[in-house]
């Protein structure tokens, strides 16, 4: 097997993001990508199988690693006691969210790719998964701290569903608009508070 040259696929890398960030993963061009990185396009095939590998490349560590974290921070509040749950979950929420945001912000491109330049890619509906892993815990708080008893009924699982994407459709709405990590932090405040005053008026409380 022959010996890649350094550096090149650095190369690929920062020109795909360009491209990509330009002209979205459809309309985005393996001949442009090559020629920035001034190379050819067999080099981008051999380093990284096709188009779709290529975007995968720039994008799926960012998704895995802020995946993770997310599942995390989901976990250590879940392993608190029924007590601190009740008391700590707006603070931990914003916490959370908060450390997501950082995390984003470091890694702008890569969301902004995600967010507008992944359709046509196995990417493309990268929301979901985060909104059924929030579902899921959520379900978990919810019987950890005593809501009633019908809250896993169907209209419920739906409303959970539709709510939770709305909320992180509107976390990365920040991204989309261009806000500063400063902006970000104000409107995620009122809008986390948007959602859980509608959430605690229509499930309640709990019995802590």
């Amino acid at each position: 097997m022959a010996k890649q040259i350094e550096g090149v696929a650095e190369r690929i890398l920062a020109a795909a993001k360009q491209e990509f960030l330009e002209k979205g993963y459809v309309d985005a061009s393996l001949r442009t990508i090559a020629a920035a990185a001034d190379t050819s396009t067999n080099s981008i095939y051999v380093r990284f199988g096709d188009k779709e590998g290529l975007f995968s490349a720039i994008v799926e560590p960012v998704l895995s690693e802020m995946t993770e974290r997310f599942i995390k921070i989901q976990e250590q509040f879940h392993q608190m006691d029924r007590a601190a749950q009740a008391a700590r979950m707006p603070e931990y929420s914003d916490g959370g969210t908060a450390a997501l945001l950082d995390y984003m912000y470091a890694h702008l491109d890569a969301f902004r790719l995600l967010l507008d330049a992944s359709y046509g890619t196995r990417f493309h509906n990268f929301v979901d998964e985060l909104v059924r892993i929030e579902v899921e815990y959520t379900y978990k708080y919810m019987e950890t701290v005593g809501y009633p008893a019908n809250f896993g009924d169907a209209l419920t699982e739906k409303l959970l569903h539709i709510v939770t994407t709305s909320r992180f459709e509107s976390i990365f709405e920040v991204i989309r608009h261009g806000m500063s990590r400063e902006e970000a932090a104000e409107y995620i405040q009122l809008l986390s508070r948007y959602h859980r005053t509608g959430f605690l008026a229509i499930f309640g409380t709990g019995t802590p």
